[in-house]
């Protein structure tokens, strides 16, 4: 990956050995490794074992769950937070695997819509809960440094699983939760 850096370096008229340079290419390949470092994790390794039986059966919500993950039709970042609430049947997930799934899946190219997807539908898997409710919102440098430069933009997605679809006041609970 260094000298793929180095090429493109180079193609956009660059010195490699001008002294800000010198490293870069290296610099860069390893800052790409840690950005999609999500493709090195399993599920397993993220949850960790940590589902613990429960009689809870009231919404868990973690909310404002920093994120940065890679635009995939550009390769530039989006940054936001996610918000993620279930509704446990019989277990719930340790606090910090929630934020370490949405990281897992942020960690790699990605649009929004499918990330929102992704961390929703695995919670649901993992878990087994009744419902499930994920938001995303993020700007996004593809819209703000190039195309239409639109610096205020935020994308916000949604996505509603069991109870969270079928139920209106347990969806309105945690929009109202997240407010």
């Amino acid at each position: 990956m260094k000298e793929q850096y180095a090429q493109i370096i180079e193609a956009i008229g660059e010195d490699l050995n001008r002294p800000g340079l010198k490293d870069t290419p290296l610099r860069a390949a390893k800052a790409m490794q840690y950005l999609t470092q999500g493709y090195q994790q399993t599920l397993d390794e993220v949850v960790n074992d940590a589902l613990f039986p429960s009689t809870c059966s009231e919404m868990v919500l973690v909310k404002d769950i920093e994120l940065y993950s890679l635009c995939e039709h550009h390769l530039l970042p989006f940054i936001g937070k996610a918000h993620v609430a279930y509704i446990p049947d019989g277990k719930v997930l340790g606090l910090s695997k929630v934020a370490r799934i949405v990281d897992m899946f942020a960690r790699r190219l990605q649009i929004q819509e499918q990330l929102t997807v992704e961390v929703a539908e695995t919670i649901q898997q993992v878990t087994g809960a009744a419902g499930v409710g994920v938001i995303i919102e993020a700007k996004h440098m593809c819209m703000m440094m190039r195309g239409v430069e639109k610096q205020n933009s935020v994308m916000k997605t949604s996505a509603m699983l069991g109870s969270f679809r079928s139920q209106q006041a347990t969806r309105n609970e945690f929009l109202s939760l997240i407010r």
